[in-house]
C-alpha cells in the first residue's frame, strides 16, 4: 500500500454549526441509544450487558484532549457502564436520573459554566429539557423523531454505531483543535 501523505482533514461541517459548537466546553450524553444501541442484554442471573463502540469512546477521550468536559446523565445505572466510564477517564456522570435537566445544572455550576457553553447529545424524550438549553443539540439518527425535531444536529450513525464520535468530531473541529490532534496520528 503506497504512503499517503495527510495534509488537510478531510471532516467537514456547516459553518454556522460550527459557530453554534464554538464556545463548547462540556459536552452531556446520555447513554442508552447514544453510546449504546439502546439494547439492553439481561443475562439469566438478571445481570444487564451493554455493548459500546470503541470509535465513541476514542472520541470521548478526544474531547478530554481538547478540554472539552465530557459528562454523562443517564437514566440506568450497571456496574459495566460504570467500568466504561471509568477506562474513558469520565469523571462527572449521574446515574439512574429521569430528571436530567437539575443534574445538567449541578454539572455547571461545579464547573463553574453555563448553558452557553454547553452541549448535548440525546435519544429519548428525558434528554430534551438538557437539549433545549444547550447551546448545540445532538441526537443520533435513530433517535425518536421529536427529539431529532430539537437536534440542530443529527449523525449520520446510529447510537453505539459510531453517533456519539461524530459529535466529538464537531465539537472538536469546532473548538479548532481537530487538525492538530489527527495530525498526532498521521506522523
Amino acid at each position: 500500500m503506497p504512503f499517503v501523505e495527510m495534509t488537510l482533514p478531510v471532516l467537514q461541517f456547516p459553518p454556522e454549526l460550527l459557530l453554534q459548537a464554538q464556545g463548547v466546553r462540556v459536552a452531556f450524553f446520555d447513554v442508552d441509544g447514544v453510546l449504546t444501541d439502546g439494547g439492553l442484554y439481561i443475562s439469566e442471573a438478571g445481570e444487564t450487558l451493554k455493548r459500546f463502540n470503541t470509535l465513541d469512546g476514542h472520541g470521548l477521550k478526544l474531547l478530554q484532549k481538547a478540554g472539552i468536559t465530557p459528562a454523562v446523565i443517564t437514566g440506568r445505572d450497571s456496574a459495566p457502564l460504570r467500568l466504561r466510564l471509568q477506562a474513558l477517564g469520565i469523571e462527572h456522570a449521574v446515574f439512574g436520573t429521569e430528571d436530567k435537566r437539575p443534574a445538567a445544572e449541578q454539572m455547571l455550576a461545579h464547573l463553574g459554566l453555563d448553558w452557553t457553553q454547553a452541549a448535548a447529545m440525546g435519544d429519548d424524550w428525558p434528554d430534551l429539557p438538557v437539549m433545549r438549553r444547550c447551546a448545540l443539540a445532538c441526537a443520533p439518527a435513530n433517535a425518536h423523531v421529536e427529539v431529532r425535531h430539537v437536534a440542530q444536529y443529527t449523525t449520520q450513525a446510529r447510537g453505539g454505531e459510531g453517533a456519539a464520535r461524530e459529535f466529538c468530531d464537531l465539537l472538536l473541529v469546532a473548538s479548532g483543535r481537530y487538525a492538530a490532534l489527527l495530525a498526532g496520528y498521521t506522523l
